[in-house]
């Protein structure tokens, strides 16, 4: 296991013998990360301030130029001394893309299935069919609703042979993570605001920083490292989307510009200012077009913007009631909603043809609590197949909300309690459509965790807590087969957190 500081003090130029010291550091606090269960287990406060110390120590200790040597040897004994008092932990590994499909479906590919086998190809293949309009799916799933208890899963036709591939494991032991995988620091003391992993790619992730730059890093081969840093932009970075092929990452700034990347070699392709040199805040690729980008701005403006000519796109503008803050698209990409400062979530009609925006819906979810992120998702899981958007709002909850009609007219469904009152929190759907019961959202948080929520549990939502940030959480993003986790915080931190594997 590696190191996110080696990868820093590499690019400060500090001596190898340093950078040793610093890659022996994150070892060991990856070794007493994946032990940190095991002590103290009626004081998780404990374990968290543990864990807290013991990053502080390794920005301290990585600079005090200790013997390499010394510390792996410390190492290695520290690593037995513990597998002596809790127990050997056998090395994590991630799980083979070919297992994980085998049980899994993905959330967004997902097509709908007909009862009818006929509509099966002769060897038992379900082919594409229509997902019928939000409004005709909402009626029907509200149908079913009304008569079953409140949280119960919508039944499908597969439904019991879905929970016996998954061996009627629960979520909980779904999202069973074994600790730290790895920490990337080469963001340090400016917070990372955005991370995502590339789409359908397990080791490939990207986050950006407030120090004015993006990172690019590989997980696989070992050791993990940062790919390529892009550098241009001249203020801080607010947001950035991956290309669906990956090959262009799109970022925006408070400098007021977009800049269009090359991924392989960190070069900046385009660069698009704003008319109005007003701070760009977020952005978001057109999922059937990635030609087509939408930017929404600190002066209250949404535009299309085409980014193989640089040019904004006619009729793709819309006002806001406030600063631009988050954006996300259903998957076939007609609806959009964007949210602002002021706590209102706007739908937009797409237009596929022209790249035009026409506003359809206002929901005012608290006056003056910003949206900080949204998500959207078709399918929830396998058993509720509601369109359903996931929102921060500054509110101290995470909120669900059901998509209604075709217009993107929200219905909230249900909230967490998180901590939530300022930072620009966001949260994710788990990407993969399990066979297990339940269905997943996780959420940064400002005290410093990552939470896993259950939306069909009633009562104690909570299936998981991960500790080891020493500031608020800012983005969490999954991998492809959600084998491996990352999450962001204020301090400039990356953590990698594996899934512990049975």
């Amino acid at each position: 296991m590696a190191n996110g500081f080696l990868d820093a003090t590499s690019a400060l130029g500090y001596p190898a013998s340093l950078r040793g010291m610093a890659a022996v550091w994150q070892q060991v606090l990856a070794v007493d990360a994946r032990y940190n269960a095991y002590r103290t287990p009626t004081f998780p406060q404990f374990r968290t301030q543990y864990i807290r110390r013991r990053s502080q120590l390794l920005r301290e200790n990585a600079k005090c130029g200790f013997e390499p040597g010394l510390r792996k040897q410390y190492l290695r004994v520290r690593s037995q001394l513990l597998a002596l008092r809790y127990g050997p932990l056998s090395e994590q590994s991630s799980f083979k893309a070919s297992s994980v499909r085998s049980s899994r479906t993905t959330l967004d590919r997902m097509e709908d299935f007909e009862e009818d086998p006929r509509a099966q190809g002769a060897r038992g293949h379900r082919r594409s069919v229509s997902r019928g309009s939000y409004q005709l799916q909402a009626q029907m799933n509200r149908a079913v609703y009304d008569e079953r208890p409140p949280g119960s899963l919508v039944p499908t036709s597969v439904a019991e042979a879905s929970r016996a591939m998954a061996g009627d494991t629960t979520l909980s032991e779904n999202y069973a993570f074994a600790g730290m995988h790895h920490i990337f620091d080469q963001h340090v003391d400016s917070a990372v605001p955005r991370l995502q992993f590339a789409n359908d790619d397990k080791h490939l992730l990207a986050c950006c920083s407030l120090d004015g730059t993006l990172s690019i890093m590989t997980l696989s081969p070992s050791p993990p490292t940062v790919k390529v840093t892009l550098r241009g932009h001249a203020g801080p970075v607010t947001d950035f989307a991956w290309s669906l092929s990956n090959d262009v990452i799109v970022s925006t700034s408070q400098d007021g510009t977009l800049r269009i990347w090359n991924t392989e070699d960190g070069r900046c392709i385009r660069e698009v200012s704003d008319p109005d040199a007003s701070e760009l805040l977020c952005c978001t690729f057109q999922p059937m077009n990635n030609n087509l980008t939408v930017v929404g701005n600190s002066k209250h403006l949404l535009q299309v913007v085409n980014i193989s000519t640089g040019k904004k796109v006619k009729g793709g503008s819309s006002k806001l009631t406030g600063r631009v803050m988050s954006l996300s698209f259903d998957a076939p990409g007609r609806i959009l909603w964007a949210g602002d400062d002021r706590g209102s979530i706007f739908s937009f009609l797409f237009d596929m043809a022209t790249g035009k925006l026409t506003k359809a819906k206002r929901l005012v979810v608290t006056e003056g609590s910003p949206i900080s992120s949204i998500s959207a998702r078709s399918w929830i899981s396998r058993e509720a197949r509601d369109p359903s958007l996931l929102v921060n709002a500054c509110l101290n909850k995470l909120l669900l909300y059901r998509v209604v009609d075709n217009e993107g007219t929200l219905q909230l469904k249900r909230s967490f309690p998180i901590q939530h009152g300022s930072q620009p929190i966001h949260s994710i759907f788990c990407p993969l459509m399990s066979f297990r019961q339940g269905a997943c959202v996780v959420t940064g948080s400002e005290d410093a965790c990552v939470y896993f929520f259950d939306v069909e549990r009633n009562t104690k939502a909570i299936v998981n807590k991960l500790q080891g940030h020493s500031g608020p959480v800012l983005d969490v993003s999954f991998n492809c087969d959600e084998s491996l986790l990352a999450s962001s915080d204020a301090t400039g931190m990356v953590i990698i957190w594996r899934r512990e594997q049975k």
